[in-house]
């Protein structure tokens, strides 16, 4: 049975973890590994708290433009944001982490709410 940090969830598109977010016109976010998404998918952007840096990302909406399997860029501006960090293991609660959660898409594609690995 998929667990909860499943990298072939059932569902698709499904939340991915956050690896990496550039200070950019157009963020690029990295997740921890590969997102499945498409282009033009609408995402919600969590930071949990200051560890991570870059709170002024925390639940932020944008589209997706897919650059990669683990990387896309978002219509957020991160320019003058904090810089994200990933906290050292020994001092970060392993159990809270950045994550990217899909939440729409442009209405004109709609293919990722239909799709189903089932």
């Amino acid at each position: 049975m998929p667990g909860y940090a499943d990298p072939n969830p059932m569902y698709q598109p499904a939340m991915r973890l956050i690896t990496a977010i550039t200070n950019d016109t157009n963020a690029e976010v990295t997740t921890s590994f590969a997102h499945n998404y498409l282009s033009g998918l609408i995402v919600r952007i969590i930071v949990p708290n200051l560890r991570f840096g870059m709170i002024q990302m925390d639940k932020r909406v944008g589209t997706i433009a897919v650059t990669g399997d683990t990387t896309f860029t978002i219509n957020i501006d991160s320019t003058n944001f904090d810089t994200f960090v990933i906290p050292d293991p020994e001092e970060a609660y392993t159990n809270i982490f950045p994550m990217v959660i899909p939440i729409g898409e442009i209405n004109e594609i709609l293919y990722q709410a239909t799709r189903n690995v089932l």
